[in-house]
């Protein structure tokens, strides 16, 4: 999936800057482009742990034994 993914974002981003050089760019190219790279953005960031996840997870479990007792 990211071998799927980082083309097409770096098609968008290409597509974006070329836009942007134009005399008058296409708003709605640019705004596709956007959003293209937006969402290719989340779905390689969804798979990235949170560093805080961990403490969380410590901090859940701890107050669910202090509620049991």
């Amino acid at each position: 999936m990211k071998k799927f993914i980082l083309p097409i974002m770096l098609v968008a981003i290409i597509v974006g800057l070329y836009e942007q050089i134009n005399e008058k760019p296409n708003l709605y190219i640019l705004s596709i482009a956007i959003v293209v790279f937006m969402y290719g953005m989340m779905q390689l960031s969804a798979k990235t742990p949170s560093k805080h996840s961990e403490t969380e997870t410590e901090e859940e479990e701890e107050e669910q034994q202090e509620d049991d007792n």
